[in-house]
C-alpha cells in the first residue's frame, strides 16, 4: 500500500471490537498501531489503512502485508517482528517456532526472553501480527487479539 506523503496521527472507531484504532504515519510509513478507548483529539478519520482495518474486522480477508512499516528498535528486537511478519495469514505459531525463526536457540532463557520482549514491545500490532502467536505475550490488547484471531478463523 503506498502511504507516500502520508504523515500524522489517524483514528477511527471500529465497531465490530468496539474500540478505537489509532495509527502513527511517518514518511508514507506506519510507525504505531493501537487501540485505545477513544478517537484522540488530534487525529484525523480519513486514511486508507483504516478504511482496510475496518473491513478486516468486518471479515474482509485482507493479510495488509503491504503496508509500508518503520520500526525503531534493538536490532535483535527488530529481527523478532520480521520473522513475525512471515506468518500468514490464517495461521498461528508458537513462541518457540518464531524463536527458531527469527534464528534464535529456543532452548536459550535468554533468545526466549528476546522474543517475549519484542511480543510485548511491538510497535505495530496487526501488521505485524502478535495474535498469530500461540500463548505468547501480547501488544495486542486480549478483546482486539480474539476479534483478530476470529477474523482470520485461528
Amino acid at each position: 500500500m503506498d502511504t507516500t506523503g502520508s504523515a500524522g496521527v489517524f483514528a477511527r472507531d471500529v465497531a465490530a471490537i468496539d474500540r478505537t484504532v489509532a495509527i502513527g504515519v511517518a514518511a508514507g510509513r506506519v510507525i504505531s498501531v493501537s487501540f485505545p478507548a477513544e478517537v484522540p483529539d488530534d487525529a484525523a478519520d480519513d486514511h486508507e489503512l483504516l478504511d482496510r482495518i475496518e473491513t478486516y474486522f468486518g471479515g474482509e480477508s485482507d493479510a495488509l502485508d503491504d503496508v509500508a512499516v518503520a520500526l525503531t528498535m534493538p536490532t535483535d528486537q527488530r529481527a523478532v517482528l520480521d520473522a513475525l511478519g512471515t506468518i500468514p495469514y490464517g495461521e498461528s505459531t508458537s513462541v518457540s517456532r518464531l524463536t527458531r525463526l527469527a534464528g534464535l536457540d529456543d532452548n536459550d532463557p535468554d533468545d526466549l526472553a528476546l522474543v517475549t520482549t519484542a511480543l510485548n514491545e511491538n510497535p505495530v500490532p496487526l501488521l505485524l501480527p502478535d495474535h498469530r502467536v500461540d500463548g505468547g505475550p501480547y501488544a495486542t490488547p486480549a478483546g482486539v487479539r480474539d476479534a483478530l484471531r476470529r477474523a482470520e478463523e485461528i
